[in-house]
């Protein structure tokens, strides 16, 4: 073996003390930290004393990942980094990632059509009409930018591209055999910890920062083991597992903490399996759902076309470090869960939050509530094998006895890669799925994230309610016009398509007539049949097939140094914060209260990713700009469009401005006028007075994806400091990525009154406490900044100007 740096000779009789993440965090400092080496081992080892910890470390994964709706708006933020370098006199070719960066496009593809064996197809037809401008940046991203590779339209989701073609676990770096670790810009980065490669999700914003070369920096995390007792029994499947999980683990403070899954049950669960829990970390809360390697790891290697000399060396290098998974072992924890596998049942999760597990029966006690969507979706479920097989089961077991899907249901089927018609193929199960309309439609997050194109005209009018085997529900995030969406095993969904209603006990009622779940229901043995038919070098086949798509080879980019901006763009412009002279927010000041908010915001609530409605301003400003009012498109493929981001902000019908609650979202109370009026031009109305902003908010704010544009977008709106009660993690380090200072209050304030903070750059530190004075009343907020590195960065204004200063000076 090559060289490694000994994780025995640096911990000593420590080392099989510390959780498996804490052995990994310590190779990465010992190999990544120069100078501050030595501190931040001995941070990672006196953890032990207390299993927890105020130190920091910094981390240097070995690679970024990043998806078409993230790396756009990142892309535009480094060209316009570039275009402001250039007019500073410096060379804007030289702004360059450091660290290899692939990009899946992944993100904006529509189920315009379905149901038919050419869906695929033709969505991937309009998926090119209507983001070619897009494209054609990208294109010009990775032909200019040392070390940005596009894996064309088509591919799949990045995380199952990261899963069965990318990851490699155990690497090479510089002739340094290494754990293979990665950040990506999408919060369901940790799938691949299932397969135990170290990685979460990140803003884009951070991720910008660790392309060019900063190490991510964190507090010592708490670590907290789930302990995993018995086995699953028969016809219970990963996603019940992670939806269960996810109930339990909801019930405990995560933000910011790491999850390790120990114990003799973790061994009876396939990689696969693994990752669909692991894929569940931002949905219960924690940074990561860390499995460790072992036997396990490698066969799912094997089956993915990885060479025996490259498994080896995987458990070669895991045993000598004490990387492999023992489950006698008894590692220190900040606390431990424990989780009898035996007790698992079938779930589902809803009807608006994927912590909210429910079963069949308790879902039967609706009323008048037709299926309007079923699909089987996203990197969650359709990157288990298990899980797509077993719905291929259930479709040809149904078709045996002639049943048919009823037709207000919009039928879907979008796995994680083309590996997966290529095994269902050779199972003899696409014919059936395709039999009940769950043709494939194409190779994306489609439904997962908004994009399920429009209902069908059948659609009952009563109560829509969606079924997906995605991992998040919150209302409106899959479809403009359902509020209901429960979340369910790629099976259940067929089941459930074939009912068209979600008021009936699927285990106990009849699906149709005479028959019922239990006839349909796949065994463990059946699936192991199926699998059989896996080959392991149709992985490798079917990524070098979509590599060479034609429509992409064909898109023609500009090869120059500088992206030529183009005003008249409806999809990229300059961002304005990929500026040199950015303002520090942080200061002493008084403000007035933007918009007020409650609970459970997410980054949906606060920037929506689905179709952009007509009737709205967003919709007005491309309009006006000659788009075509009939194809809007999706806001997630605008987020190049600072313009037209700025304009969809809060617009979910869901929000309520608690400054007054009948307001419809994205409006607000210009306060000193009191008129009612978009927020984006109460924000103009604000900036023109010099009047400064703020944004105040309940619990968990920020949930969900890890979309920047979140943050940009109050950012664009002049808000200075967010106040909430809590939030969540990957949003937090965001709205630091835009300067804004995110204050953690004890209690949720509701007011119209101005509001003084007293937050001095100079005087800022991590967890620092801040003055804050409503009327008459004063009260301490914290500042929710957890290293010297975000400090840094809000007195710069920003990750951007800090990056543009920087690049400055050593240009």
């Amino acid at each position: 073996m090559e060289r490694l740096f000994s994780l025995s000779d640096a911990a000593g009789s420590a080392l099989t003390r510390l959780p498996y993440v804490l052995r990994i965090l310590l190779e990465n400092v010992l190999r990544n930290a120069g100078d501050d080496a030595e501190r931040s081992r001995a941070a990672i080892l006196g953890w032990l004393d207390r299993a927890t910890s105020e130190d920091e470390i910094p981390f240097l994964p070995s690679r970024v990942l990043m998806h078409d709706t993230t790396c756009v708006p990142a892309l535009a933020d480094i060209a316009g980094m570039r275009s402001a370098l250039a007019e500073a006199g410096g060379d804007p070719s030289r702004l360059n990632p450091v660290l290899p960066v692939d990009v899946s496009v992944d993100h904006s593809l529509a189920v315009d059509f379905f149901g038919s064996s050419d869906a695929a197809a033709r969505n991937m037809a309009r998926e090119f009409e209507r983001n070619r401008e897009r494209y054609v940046f990208m294109k010009w991203a990775s032909q200019t930018m040392r070390g940005v590779h596009v894996h064309p339209p088509g591919t799949g989701i990045m995380h199952t591209i990261n899963l069965e073609r990318l990851a490699s676990v155990v690497t090479t770096t510089n002739g340094v055999v290494n754990p293979d670790t990665l950040i990506g810009t999408d919060s369901h980065t940790p799938m691949i910890n299932g397969i135990g490669v170290l990685a979460w999700g990140v803003g884009g914003l951070e991720a910008e920062s660790v392309m060019f070369g900063m190490p991510v920096m964190l507090r010592v995390p708490d670590v907290i083991g789930v302990r995993f007792n018995g086995r699953l029994r028969d016809g219970v499947l990963a996603t019940d597992l992670a939806l269960v999980v996810t109930e339990r683990l909801r019930q405990t403070d995560l933000a910011g903490r790491f999850v390790e899954y120990v114990g003799p049950g973790v061994a009876s669960l396939s990689a696969g399996e693994r990752a669909v829990i692991a894929n569940m970390a931002p949905e219960y809360g924690a940074s990561t759902g860390y499995f460790p390697i072992d036997a396990n790891t490698l066969r799912y290697l094997r089956a993915t076309g990885r060479s025996d000399e490259h498994c080896a060396l995987v458990e070669d290098y895991a045993r000598r470090q004490a990387l492999w998974f023992d489950a006698d072992a008894t590692p220190t924890y900040s606390d431990v869960i424990d989780i009898d596998l035996e007790q698992v049942g079938m779930s589902l999760a809803g009807p608006r939050r994927p912590q909210d597990r429910v079963t069949p029966a308790e879902i039967a006690k609706g009323a008048d509530r037709h299926v309007a969507i079923a699909a089987i979706t996203s990197c969650t479920n359709t990157s288990d094998p298990r899980l797509a097989v077993a719905a291929g089961l259930l479709a040809q077991k149904a078709r045996a006895r002639s049943m048919t899907v009823p037709a207000w249901v919009k039928t879907s089927f979008a796995p994680g890669s083309p590996t997966a018609s290529r095994y269902l193929q050779r199972a003899g199960l696409l014919q059936p799925l395709s039999e009940l309309g769950f043709d494939i439609v194409g190779y994306g997050c489609t439904t997962c994230i908004g994009n399920a194109g429009p209902l069908v005209e059948s659609t009952r009018t009563d109560t829509p309610v969606a079924i997906l085997s995605g991992n998040r529900n919150f209302p409106g995030r899959v479809h403009a016009q359902i509020d209901q969406s429960y979340l369910a095993s790629p099976p259940l969904v067929v089941a459930y398509a074939l009912a068209g209603t979600v008021d009936l006990d699927i285990t106990r009622d009849a699906i149709a007539d005479g028959v019922y779940l239990a006839d349909l229901w796949p065994t463990g043995a059946e699936i192991d049949a199926a699998l059989a038919a896996v080959d392991p070098d149709d992985v490798a086949a079917s990524y070098d097939e979509a590599e060479q798509s034609p429509a992409w080879a064909k898109l023609h980019a500009p090869d120059s140094a500088l992206f030529p901006w183009d005003a008249a763009s409806t999809y990229i412009r300059r961002p304005p914060f990929a500026s040199l002279d950015a303002p520090s927010r942080l200061g002493h000041f008084t403000a007035y209260p933007l918009l007020v908010v409650g609970d459970d915001i997410t980054t949906d609530h606060i920037s929506p990713a689905g179709q952009i409605p007509l009737g709205g301003d967003a919709a007005a400003y491309l309009i006006a700009r000659g788009a075509n009012a009939a194809d809007l498109n999706v806001f997630s493929s605008r987020r190049g469009n600072w313009e037209v981001m700025l304009r969809g902000l809060f617009t979910n019908k869901t929000v309520r401005n608690l400054l007054d609650p009948t307001l419809q979202g994205g409006d607000t109370i210009h306060l000193p006028s009191g008129d009612v009026l978009p927020l984006w031009q109460a924000a103009e109305r604000y900036r023109a007075a010099n009047d400064s902003v703020v944004l105040l908010a309940g619990a968990r704010y920020g949930t969900g994806s890890s979309r920047d544009w979140a943050a940009k977008g109050p950012a664009l709106l002049g808000v200075r400091a967010v106040l909430a009660t809590s939030f969540e993690r990957i949003h937090r380090t965001n709205l630091i990525g835009m300067g804004i200072l995110p204050l953690q209050i004890s209690a949720p304030l509701a007011t119209r009154e101005r509001i003084t903070i007293d937050a001095p750059a100079d005087r800022l530190q991590p967890r620092a406490k801040i003055d804050v004075t409503i009327g008459d009343t004063s009260l301490t907020a914290t500042a929710a900044v957890e290293t010297k590195l975000e400090v840094e960065t809000l007195r710069a204004g920003g990750i951007l100007p800090l990056i543009l200063r920087r690049a400055l000076q050593h240009a």
